[in-house]
């Protein structure tokens, strides 16, 4: 690899409650590809030099090549599983994703990786759409980025506030924002930020992947 290592983190916890199946386990490629979080782990180890789950409970996965550690701030949602992967990181960067996004770009991932690496946070910011903007009013993907050890005392801190916004601690560490005409080279309709919420999102990632090989 022509960039520093690098640890990959793949988030999967969460209820999966809108979906009504957990969306780790979903085999997207057919009754014989991988499941969603293995095609996920399979995607990060082309890249990283490690891959870190973390998971809110205990689960059997045989077929994992990944390391599973449980999350350390249960309560504290998506911002406390940032810190717990960071915390079990063996680098000092992370890129870190969650497991319920099956559109990941192998070109948009090694750009990201191979940026100098000057920053605490490389995030990429979404075009000020209606449809983006909304629940998301800073137009960020924080579940598609990279982020240093640095960040984990400021994390630590919100956490500690009662902070679960993962933008929360940004005015505490260098953030770079990688803005949509630099992203839009790799993936010009942005399918690396979508992720599975409801059936209709599920209906179509489907559709899309039905004739695409999982990695």
């Amino acid at each position: 690899m022509d960039f520093p290592p690098l640890t990959g983190i793949v988030l999967a916890g969460g209820a999966s409650s809108r979906l009504g199946t957990d969306k780790a386990l979903l085999r997207l490629w057919g009754a014989d590809g991988p499941t969603l979080l293995e095609a996920t782990v399979a995607k990060l180890l082309s890249l990283c030099h490690e891959v870190i789950v973390v998971a809110d409970r205990p689960r059997g996965r045989p077929r994992l090549r990944a390391r599973t550690v449980l999350d350390a701030f249960p309560q504290g949602g998506v911002l406390g599983a940032i810190y717990t992967g960071l915390m079990a990181s063996h680098t000092f960067h992370a890129f870190v994703v969650a497991c319920d996004m099956p559109f990941l770009n192998d070109a948009l991932l090694r750009y990201m990786a191979a940026q100098v690496r000057d920053y605490d946070v490389l995030i990429p910011r979404l075009p000020l759409r209606p449809e983006t903007a909304h629940g998301n009013p800073e137009r960020v993907e924080p579940l598609h980025a990279i982020y240093s050890r640095a960040c984990l005392e400021p994390i630590r801190q919100a956490l500690s506030a009662g902070e679960q916004r993962i933008v929360s601690f940004f005015p505490q560490v260098r953030v770079r924002y990688l803005e949509a005409d630099e992203w839009a080279h790799f993936d010009p309709e942005g399918l690396s930020f979508r992720n599975l919420n409801t059936p209709e999102d599920l209906a179509y990632a489907q559709a899309l992947l039905q004739h695409r090989e999982p990695i």
